[in-house]
């Protein structure tokens, strides 16, 4: 795949170069020559035909010389031997980025549990809130329910009185009724 890689780009290198190329040559040698065929180190191109559409040519891949073939393995830098102080100053820097992330965490976590507990604290007033307030209108519509039950049974005592106040008028006053006796029982 690397390999096919390559051969495209290079492909499409020579390509670009390839009319450029034709365009010197023609201003250094005016005489026509063999456009058809084009060789590189490690490929040759050929025109096959000119159409209308455009221009077609075969690209032959030259097969890789034998020096390419050889995988290439990139050295690693050499290790220089360290020093019994170096490595001793290697694990504390790790113990320190070690010690500093666990902190961390631990703050994260602490401004975590601080928020929820705000959160809830929050929760706990605006539903004390909720209650103290339900609490004060029940009372205050028990205390309105009250007065009205109130104001209602003055009324009807007062009513009451009204009428016996007139059937004690009506009993006692016989000649406004034409002296018939009526008695109470």
């Amino acid at each position: 795949l690397a390999k096919t890689k390559l051969f495209i780009s290079a492909y499409k290198e020579k390509m670009k170069e390839l009319s450029m190329l034709s365009l010197i040559c023609s201003c250094f040698y005016p005489e026509p020559r063999n456009i058809n065929i084009y060789t590189y180190d490690d490929m040759e191109v050929k025109q096959i035909n000119k159409r209308a559409s455009g221009q077609a040519f075969e690209l032959i891949l030259k097969p890789p010389s034998p020096i390419s073939e050889a995988p290439r393995t990139l050295a690693s830098p050499k290790k220089k031997d360290l020093s019994l102080e170096e490595i001793q100053k290697k694990l504390e820097a790790a113990e320190e980025r070690r010690k500093s992330q666990e902190a961390q965490v631990l703050k994260q976590l602490a401004e975590k549990r601080e928020h929820e507990r705000e959160v809830l604290q929050k929760a706990l007033e605006e539903n004390n809130n909720f209650s103290k307030m339900a609490e004060e209108k029940l009372i205050l519509k028990m205390e309105q329910i009250k007065e009205n039950r109130e104001a209602n049974l003055a009324a009807i005592i007062e009513r009451l009185q009204e009428k016996v106040i007139s059937a004690e008028s009506y009993l006692l006053s016989p000649q406004k009724r034409g002296n018939t006796k009526f008695t109470l029982i």
